[in-house]
Protein backbone atom coordinates (compact mmCIF):
# COMPACT_ATOMS: atom_id res chain seq x y z
CA UNK A 1 0.00 0.00 0.00
CA UNK A 2 1.20 3.27 -1.05
CA UNK A 3 -0.31 5.40 1.38
CA UNK A 4 0.71 3.09 4.28
CA UNK A 5 3.29 5.04 7.04
CA UNK A 6 3.93 3.62 10.16
CA UNK A 7 4.02 6.19 13.36
CA UNK A 8 6.76 4.87 16.25
CA UNK A 9 7.68 7.30 19.08
CA UNK A 10 9.88 6.94 21.71
CA UNK A 11 7.46 8.75 24.75
CA UNK A 12 5.67 5.45 24.52
CA UNK A 13 7.09 1.64 24.76
CA UNK A 14 8.81 0.58 21.71
CA UNK A 15 6.67 -2.76 20.14
CA UNK A 16 8.02 -6.24 21.84
CA UNK A 17 7.20 -7.94 18.46
CA UNK A 18 6.62 -7.73 14.91
CA UNK A 19 4.36 -4.81 14.92
CA UNK A 20 3.66 -1.06 14.86
CA UNK A 21 2.93 1.15 17.60
CA UNK A 22 0.65 2.47 15.12
CA UNK A 23 0.02 2.26 10.99
CA UNK A 24 -1.49 5.23 9.40
CA UNK A 25 -3.50 4.45 6.21
CA UNK A 26 -5.39 7.27 4.45
CA UNK A 27 -7.39 9.30 7.10
CA UNK A 28 -7.03 6.99 9.91
CA UNK A 29 -4.51 5.82 12.53
CA UNK A 30 -4.53 2.13 14.11
CA UNK A 31 -2.86 2.29 17.32
CA UNK A 32 -1.77 -1.16 18.26
CA UNK A 33 -2.62 -2.11 21.77
CA UNK A 34 -1.18 -0.48 24.77
CA UNK A 35 -0.63 -1.91 28.25
CA UNK A 36 0.33 0.17 31.11
CA UNK A 37 4.55 0.23 30.25
CA UNK A 38 6.66 2.94 30.98
CA UNK A 39 8.55 4.19 27.68
CA UNK A 40 11.45 2.53 29.62
CA UNK A 41 9.62 -0.69 29.48
CA UNK A 42 9.14 -1.05 33.00
CA UNK A 43 5.59 -1.80 34.07
CA UNK A 44 3.22 0.30 35.99
CA UNK A 45 2.05 -2.05 38.95
CA UNK A 46 -1.32 -1.22 40.96
CA UNK A 47 -4.68 -0.78 40.87
CA UNK A 48 -7.33 -0.07 37.11
CA UNK A 49 -6.19 3.30 37.89
CA UNK A 50 -2.90 3.58 37.63
CA UNK A 51 -2.76 1.11 35.26
CA UNK A 52 -5.12 3.05 32.84
CA UNK A 53 -3.33 6.56 33.21
CA UNK A 54 -0.18 4.71 32.08
CA UNK A 55 -2.09 3.41 28.90
CA UNK A 56 -3.77 6.19 28.02
CA UNK A 57 -0.28 8.37 28.27
CA UNK A 58 1.30 5.96 25.63
CA UNK A 59 -1.72 6.50 23.64
CA UNK A 60 -1.75 10.15 23.84
CA UNK A 61 2.08 10.14 23.03
CA UNK A 62 1.30 7.89 20.18
CA UNK A 63 -1.49 10.11 18.58
CA UNK A 64 0.64 13.27 19.00
CA UNK A 65 3.62 11.79 16.85
CA UNK A 66 0.79 11.42 14.68
CA UNK A 67 -0.16 15.11 15.27
CA UNK A 68 -3.63 14.32 16.36
CA UNK A 69 -4.87 13.99 19.70
CA UNK A 70 -8.21 12.42 21.92
CA UNK A 71 -10.43 14.73 20.00
CA UNK A 72 -10.12 12.57 16.51
CA UNK A 73 -10.06 8.98 17.82
CA UNK A 74 -13.44 8.02 16.44
CA UNK A 75 -13.39 4.21 18.26
CA UNK A 76 -12.00 2.07 21.02
CA UNK A 77 -11.39 -1.60 22.09
CA UNK A 78 -10.50 -2.30 25.87
CA UNK A 79 -10.18 -5.11 27.38
CA UNK A 80 -10.08 -5.34 30.89
CA UNK A 81 -8.52 -8.66 32.74
CA UNK A 82 -12.18 -8.19 35.42
CA UNK A 83 -14.69 -6.45 34.54
CA UNK A 84 -15.35 -5.23 37.96
CA UNK A 85 -12.77 -3.15 37.10
CA UNK A 86 -15.08 -1.58 34.29
CA UNK A 87 -16.20 1.47 36.06
CA UNK A 88 -13.56 2.23 37.75
CA UNK A 89 -12.15 2.28 34.15
CA UNK A 90 -14.34 4.61 32.72
CA UNK A 91 -13.44 7.03 35.56
CA UNK A 92 -9.98 7.32 34.21
CA UNK A 93 -11.21 6.85 30.47
CA UNK A 94 -13.77 10.58 30.85
CA UNK A 95 -10.71 12.16 32.34
CA UNK A 96 -8.95 12.00 29.13
CA UNK A 97 -12.32 12.40 26.73
CA UNK A 98 -14.67 14.33 28.83
CA UNK A 99 -17.68 15.06 26.54
CA UNK A 100 -16.48 13.77 23.49
CA UNK A 101 -17.93 10.03 23.16
CA UNK A 102 -16.08 8.17 20.22
CA UNK A 103 -17.86 4.36 19.41
CA UNK A 104 -16.31 1.71 22.29
CA UNK A 105 -16.14 -1.83 22.68
CA UNK A 106 -14.65 -3.15 26.38
CA UNK A 107 -14.18 -7.12 26.71
CA UNK A 108 -13.25 -9.33 29.59
CA UNK A 109 -10.29 -11.62 28.33
CA UNK A 110 -8.67 -14.34 30.35
CA UNK A 111 -5.45 -12.97 30.11
CA UNK A 112 -3.45 -9.80 28.83
CA UNK A 113 0.55 -9.16 28.21
CA UNK A 114 2.53 -9.58 31.10
CA UNK A 115 -0.57 -10.37 33.30
CA UNK A 116 -1.84 -6.25 33.77
CA UNK A 117 -5.39 -5.44 34.09
CA UNK A 118 -5.86 -3.77 30.98
CA UNK A 119 -5.29 -2.93 27.27
CA UNK A 120 -6.42 -0.20 24.95
CA UNK A 121 -6.18 0.36 20.97
CA UNK A 122 -7.86 3.07 19.39
CA UNK A 123 -8.83 4.17 16.12
CA UNK A 124 -8.29 7.86 15.10
CA UNK A 125 -9.18 10.19 11.78
CA UNK A 126 -6.48 12.06 11.14
CA UNK A 127 -8.24 14.54 7.81
CA UNK A 128 -9.43 16.89 10.37
CA UNK A 129 -6.67 17.99 12.61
Amino acid sequence: MSNLSYVSTDQAPAAIGPYSQAVQVGPFLFTSGQIPLKPDGTLVEGDIAAQAHQVFANLQAVLAAAGVSFAQVVKTTVFLKDMNDFARLNEVYAQYFGDYKPARSTVEVARLPRDVRVEIELVAYLGEK
